[in-house]
């Protein structure tokens, strides 16, 4: 007969006592709450602010998802002023997403000109005839569906999702942070967990969606109005703290800390205008970046030269252009094509300049826009603001002889195409473009702003009202 042993008491004891010994997991601690005070007092006072002292822009108070998708897209680290112009003679041109998705790049990039960051309209376009083809031409509704579309990120697929579609989704863009920072007294910190901590805040404070018999939209609306407060009130310096509606909640009252920024680089660079006459019609000539250059693909500019090349020449215009964080100091030499009598530059301005860019409305680019398309009435608010009105002409094809300009005097150019010979380019990307048709093509914003000044191609129309 086989007896089975039994196990010690000792390890029983052993093993009971080694599992009691284990400390009991503590319970969880109730998170922090995201804001030091009620948010209901908060978004009150900023609507109540918002709806008497917002700017008047044209893609505010619209109900199509098209349209603000473009104005978040164009607003990307570009001044609004800027985009007031280009939003609305793109808008002209191309009306709905599906007359963008079936428009030629180059067309796209040529209205895009002036803007920069021109990477965003190869993905504008691309994104287009995404959802032309694949969803039916509807734009997703919500933040989420919205980030699968091409060039769109988390903020801007935050606004367009709560601005046209009244998600309750936070929008955390360069104001709105600036704003959260300085109400909570917080110094700016570009960590991870910093930045989880204000999108909390940031998503405490937006209210619920509105009710559908309503028609109200509470989401677009306050991020709007948060947008507002950081681009007119809390500036990033001097900021009109007696002026601003939630002064009262604020823990700084006033600038707060920033990490140091990187200054900003400078670099010399020349150009080459060079003007021929081909029968009736004035020619410029222009260079085409390649297709794979990491800036401005595809894009037209005035050749470049070697600064070498012209150590001894005075140039017709000298003006600084920026771009992110490097200013250009930038000269202009022009010379007539070989075997060509020189042509009259008309001069604007010698030594004008530029900002640099910063973030979102506050930021800037390039140039200004070609005559004709759209015209946006101001509002008597605008009016008082003694904002200029831009008066386009109907028709953007124009006959050399109005071109200002082109009798010219002499001394303002170099002959025979000297300099011409030093343009580090192949002849094969060099093109000679008609002077009727640079409103039409895909130009850089710098090129755009040097044949405006030149008097090659025509300002737009002003008037003020």
């Amino acid at each position: 007969m086989i007896r089975r042993t039994p196990a010690p008491k000792s390890l029983g004891v052993r093993a009971s006592r080694t599992r009691s010994a284990q400390p009991l997991p503590e319970p969880a601690r109730p998170a922090a709450p995201a804001l030091p005070f009620e948010p209901e007092p908060f978004r009150r006072e900023l609507l109540t602010w918002y709806r008497k002292h917002a700017r008047d822009l044209p893609w505010r108070g619209v109900r199509n998802p098209y349209a603000t998708w473009l104005s978040e897209i164009m607003l990307q680290q570009t001044r609004v002023a800027t985009v007031v112009e280009r939003y609305v003679e793109f808008l002209r041109r191309f009306p709905s997403l599906e007359s963008l998705a079936d428009a030629k790049e180059e067309d796209v990039l040529a209205l895009w000109s002036g803007l920069g960051y021109y990477r965003r309209a190869h993905l504008l376009h691309r994104a287009a005839q995404f959802v032309q083809r694949e969803l039916r031409g509807k734009l997703p509704r919500t933040a989420h569906g919205l980030r699968t579309l091409p060039g769109v990120g988390e903020y801007t697929a935050a606004a367009i999702a709560s601005i046209a579609f009244g998600e309750s989704v936070a929008v955390l863009d360069g104001n709105v942070e600036r704003v959260l920072l300085r109400v909570l007294g917080l110094a700016e910190d570009r960590s991870g967990k910093a930045r989880a901590r204000l999108t909390r805040a940031a998503q405490a404070l937006v209210p619920p969606p509105g009710k559908r018999k309503e028609r109200s939209n509470p989401p677009g609306d306050h991020n709007q109005a948060m947008m507002e407060l950081g681009a007119t009130i809390c500036l990033p310096r001097q900021p009109l703290c007696l002026e601003c509606p939630v002064m009262d909640l604020c823990r700084t009252r006033g600038e707060h800390p920033t990490a140091q920024r990187n200054k900003p680089q400078s670099r010399i660079t020349a150009h080459l205008l060079t003007l021929r006459k081909r029968g009736t019609a004035t020619e410029v000539l222009l260079l085409r970046r390649p297709p794979d250059a990491a800036l401005m693909p595809k894009m037209l500019e005035l050749p470049p030269l070697p600064l070498e090349s012209v150590e001894t020449r005075e140039p017709v215009l000298r003006l600084r252009h920026s771009i992110t964080n490097t200013n250009y100091y930038v000269q202009i030499f022009a010379e007539s094509a070989p075997g060509v009598a020189p042509l009259e530059l008309h001069i604007a301005g010698e030594d004008e300049t530029d900002s640099p860019t910063e973030y979102r409305p506050e930021d800037s680019f390039e140039s200004r826009p070609e005559p004709d398309l759209p015209r946006f009435t101001p509002s008597p608010v605008t009016r008082r603001s003694a904002r200029a009105e831009k008066i386009y002409e109907d028709e953007l094809v124009i006959a050399d002889d109005d071109i200002p300009g082109l009798d010219a005097d002499p001394r303002l150019t170099a002959p025979e195409g000297i300099l011409l010979a030093q343009v580090p380019a192949a002849q094969a990307d060099l093109e000679w473009m008609p002077t009727t048709r640079l409103a039409f093509l895909p130009l850089t914003g710098l090129t755009r702003k040097v044949l405006q000044r030149l008097g090659v191609m025509p300002l737009p129309r002003v008037q003020l009202s």
